[in-house]
């Protein structure tokens, strides 16, 4: 059971999420504004955020920076509007670790909170230690370091990475990462481009000419072993 913090002032879908939550075995809390979704972040974090973009208030995106600035690591999904690419793509940007674009479908966010949730979960198994060049990541502690100082990596971020690492020299196209990532054979496949950029700045020397995450034209991306 995880305790999923719904943050969305139309109470007819948050109801509808907190209904879908309750009956997969979670445990939901709601909350209709910015400023009380900040507030019960920084008195008790939950295990994952739902967050609209659109709230009175501190709207969504400065929600999800502000989370993202003391609370790296906690999952969060945004709901957006079919219209609303450029918000999209800044809260991705921002660090969002998926999205569920407006009308959706219930059973499809609860998939996704559960698919975050299970790669969460997968540091309580068995992992592994995988490096390239100055960095380190260990799978069970889902801890990246690089030069022995640990990086700020998003649930999405470290999954995304240690993929690549554990495929040194393959190239894989956005398709592939997505399905293989993020669990899913459809959806917006620029959040896999947004993604790689935000790696690419935290791990690369200079991230406009990587060395590590390389892009292989006309197909994807690639990690380079140095």
């Amino acid at each position: 059971m995880a305790r999923v913090l719904v943050v969305d002032d139309d109470r007819t879908v948050a109801g509808v999420v907190v209904g879908y939550l309750d009956r997969a075995g979670h445990q939901p809390v709601h909350v209709a504004d910015g400023h009380k979704a900040l507030d019960v972040i920084t008195s008790d974090p939950p295990d994952l955020v739902v967050l609209d973009l659109m709230l009175p208030g501190v709207d969504g995106l400065e929600v999800c920076r502000r989370v993202r600035a003391q609370h790296p690591h906690l999952p969060i999904i945004m709901l957006t509007a079919l219209g609303e690419a450029d918000s999209r793509i800044a809260g991705l940007e921002l660090g969002a670790d998926d999205y569920v674009a407006k009308p959706f479908s219930p059973r499809e966010l609860i998939l996704r909170i559960e698919s975050v949730l299970r790669r969460t979960g997968e540091s309580r198994g068995p992992g592994q230690v995988l490096s390239a060049g100055a960095l380190t990541l260990d799978t069970a502690a889902r801890v990246v370091t690089r030069d022995g100082a640990e990086l700020a990596l998003t649930t999405r971020e470290f999954d995304l990475l240690a993929y690549l690492m554990a495929h040194p020299g393959r190239a894989f196209s956005r398709a592939e990462l997505m399905q293989r990532v993020w669990g899913w054979t459809f959806g917006d496949q620029s959040t896999v481009t947004v993604h790689v950029r935000r790696l690419r700045e935290k791990i690369e020397d200079d991230p406009t000419e990587p060395s590590l995450i390389k892009t292989v034209w006309g197909i994807g991306y690639r990690l380079e072993q140095p």
